[in-house]
């Protein structure tokens, strides 16, 4: 141990001291593996370790941090936790020996330390569930305090927590902390990976194909957004971070696979909010021969079994709201859905009269706005609020969406629908444009809005123009937002409570 280590609190300094004396006594503070063969809560579910006297009773083997403990003279109680939850052990100094209970575990044995123990079940009078420890080991000595709330209960009955780790902002930087001393939000991560399995084999058995494109892209495109831009050493030349992986999985389509999906990490270099983080994954997924209305069942069979799965019911709860995910779902296109929420039929307007109808509505736009960018203004400030239970909105115009088929019946419009709920965007999907003339065509007028200042207008890709020219067939795409999804399905109310390292600002 350094001396007069000015960044260590004094509880620090205790336990660097601790550990050179548990090193002192020959003893491996740090020893290599123990075996374990259960978790905590396989003890409290399983019954039959409780038959038979307690010299006929099987023996357990777990691992985990010491949370509290009562030390009652020559006996104490600790509880310990694992990934599972928190036991309660016993351990007693004529069981484990006089230098483990009274030198190790009465002297050296502070909270948040990592043991394993094994023994056999039994009840307290009080009948809770209870691991003997017949053997007790140290497995990783800790060099700081976890940050353990104090409860006081007043005679009324009401409880105060004092010292919580609480503060969302350390809890975001520290979240290895966070997971050890709340263990509701290691709950939220089993539930979002339970999520993510469930849409996975939905779509496995369905007969569609995993795969992987690549992260690093010589040219960004398949949504409108800011890129993060680094450089190849070797090859000397400028790469951007994916902001989609739409372009890639269509060449995939167009090279003969009939459906294929990705759980991707992308990255835009846009804003932060509840709702947006610069590193977020989404899943995208394209089958041949469909088109958006197919589309739009599918994603209500998929999300209305996964809710299912994760909660036993299509309805959840979310802050004051109730969604419930029982399909058919509300379908109604865009330009409808804002003359209903603002009485405004923007249908027919020139781009001029849209940016004044815009302002009329106390929508904030400029001159670099085309039709698109106006629509999706007014649309975002005054109906997106609004849509709390799961509701597609769809039939875009041309100018918003550069990547989507024209429709089929109403001029001026794309075949694409958003998934709205709880008041955001959950997901994107399109009749693909598979055209590659009227393709060439809007990716060039993408390159017009650039040049008069839209920095979120796509670029051209000639080589995934080169890859249409070769034809694909019919297709639908579909973008679902996977962390906007678990915050839904976890109740969480910002996107940082369902990543487990969000981006933050330098400490």
């Amino acid at each position: 141990m350094k001396e007069n280590e000015p960044s260590l609190t004094e509880q620090a300094r205790f336990r660097r001291e601790k550990l050179e004396e548990i090193r002192a006594m020959g003893m491996d503070p740090y020893p290599h593996e123990f075996e374990t063969d259960h978790h905590a809560d396989d003890i409290l579910s399983k019954t039959d370790l409780l038959e038979g006297s307690e010299e006929e009773r099987p023996r357990v083997r777990l691992a985990g941090r010491i949370m509290t403990r009562r030390i009652m003279g020559k006996a104490a109680f600790f509880n310990l936790q694992d990934q599972s939850g928190t036991i309660q052990v016993y351990i007693r100094r004529d069981d484990v020996g006089t230098d483990i209970y009274n030198t190790l575990f009465k002297k050296y044995i502070d909270l948040g330390d990592i043991v394993g123990v094994s023994g056999f079940v039994f009840k307290t009078r009080t009948g809770e569930t209870t691991v003997h420890a017949e053997s007790f080991s140290l497995l990783t000595k800790t060099l700081r305090p976890l940050p353990v709330a104090k409860e006081v209960e007043d005679e009324e009955g009401n409880v105060t927590v004092f010292d919580a780790f609480a503060d969302k902002e350390l809890r975001y930087r520290q979240r290895y902390l966070d997971l050890i001393v709340n263990p509701h939000v290691r709950d939220v991560f089993v539930k979002r990976s339970q999520m993510i399995q469930e849409m996975r084999s939905f779509m496995t058995q369905k007969g569609y194909l995993e795969v992987e494109t690549p992260i690093l892209q010589p040219v960004y495109g398949g949504a409108a957004a800011r890129p993060f831009e680094t450089h190849h050493n070797t090859l000397d030349m400028k790469l951007y971070l994916r902001i989609a992986n739409e372009l890639y999985l269509k060449r995939l389509i167009i090279g003969g696979y009939e459906g294929v999906f990705e759980f991707a990490k992308d990255f835009r270099n846009e804003g932060m909010s509840r709702f947006h983080n610069p590193e977020f994954t989404q899943v995208e997924l394209y089958v041949a021969y469909k088109d958006y209305n197919w589309m739009m069942s599918f994603v209500e069979q998929m999300i209305e079994h996964v809710v299912l799965k994760l909660h036993g019911t299509t309805k959840v709860t979310v802050g004051d709201n109730e969604i419930d995910f029982k399909a058919p779902w509300k379908r109604i296109p865009m330009l409808d859905s804002i003359k209903e929420s603002t009485g405004v039929d923007l249908s027919g307007m020139d781009e001029e009269e849209m940016r004044q109808a815009a302002r009329n509505l106390g929508v904030s736009v400029d001159n670099t706005m085309g039709k698109g960018k106006i629509i999706d203004e007014i649309f975002g400030e005054k109906v997106e609020h609004t849509l709390i239970q799961p509701t597609f909105i769809t039939d875009y115009p041309i100018e918003m969406s550069p990547l989507a088929k024209k429709h089929r019946s109403k001029d001026g419009l794309v075949e694409r629908f958003e998934l709205m709920c709880n008041g955001k965007e959950l997901c994107n999907s399109f009749t693909e444009l598979n055209d590659p003339v009227d393709q060439r065509e809007r990716l060039e007028e993408q390159a017009r809005l650039r040049s008069e200042g839209d920095d979120e207008a796509m670029v051209v890709d000639e080589d995934f123009l080169r890859a249409l020219e070769y034809g694909m067939p019919p297709t639908a795409g579909l973008g679902i937002g996977i962390d906007r999804l678990a915050m839904i399905l976890t109740n969480q109310d910002s996107i940082r409570d369902v990543l487990f390292f969000p981006h933050m600002r330098p400490d």
